[in-house]
């Protein structure tokens, strides 16, 4: 099977290094030096993943990730961003990015973490062919085979990564996680202790799941070791 990646970034030497990269490893490289040359290529082809650099000429990441998003196309998204910059991080995490990537970067850390979101996604795809029952936890009901969620009946709106979060949590109800368990097994790479990505995911959920962020019914913060998922 053909893995297809877009690379978008206006730095002609990181486009040609990350491609010979992933070229390497075995993976097909299409790419593009501007923002709506890259919007449009991952708007309108087939894709299994998408490196996306944060700061474009036309069209920054940012508002590519959004649209894509806004439009339904849930296509992997590993954010590049030269600044270091915590605000941007949760931003795109926000709009939609899978995973982020502060430059300079090696080469090696990139495809390593192009791996790991193909990996989750393709075991996602597999476990879709599985009978799973729907999972219902007060008025919220997660249903795995459609890979949705609802709340009250309305269908949440959730990125990839929101969605396989929460299903997780609701598998485990009742169970006090760590942060660092949540990463391993939602976002399946070692983040040396970086455990902000989940918090911030966490807080997306609470928005859309919770009467009253700063008192969770559903998602319980456990001081000092992690989150539960509390059953109603």
């Amino acid at each position: 099977m053909v893995t297809k990646i877009l690379v978008v970034d206006d730095e002609p030497s990181i486009v040609t290094l990350l491609k010979f990269n992933l070229e390497q490893s075995g993976y097909t490289v299409v790419t593009a030096n501007n923002g709506k040359d890259g919007y449009s290529i991952a708007s309108q082809e087939s894709l299994d993943l998408i490196v996306l650099d944060l700061m474009l000429p036309e069209m920054d990441g940012m508002e590519i990730c959004k649209s894509l998003r806004q439009e339904k196309i849930n296509t992997p998204i590993l954010m590049l961003t030269a600044k270091d910059d915590e605000l941007d991080k949760i931003l795109g995490l926000e709009l939609g990015a899978d995973d982020y990537l502060t430059k300079p970067f090696s080469p090696r850390e990139v495809v390593a973490r192009v791996k790991a979101i193909l990996r989750r996604t393709r075991t996602n795809e597999e476990e879709e062919s599985i009978i799973v029952k729907d999972i219902i936890i007060g008025d919220l009901r997660i249903l795995p085979e459609q890979f949705e969620a609802r709340f009250k009946g309305e269908k949440l709106e959730l990125t990839p990564k929101e969605f396989e979060l929460l299903l997780y949590l609701a598998q485990h109800s009742g169970k006090v996680l760590s942060r660092d368990q949540l990463l391993n097994a939602v976002w399946d790479y070692d983040y040396a202790g970086d455990t902000r990505i989940v918090d911030v995911h966490i807080s997306h959920l609470r928005e859309k799941i919770e009467l009253d962020t700063k008192q969770p019914q559903y998602i319980k913060t456990i001081r000092g070791f992690g989150y539960k998922m509390e059953g109603m």
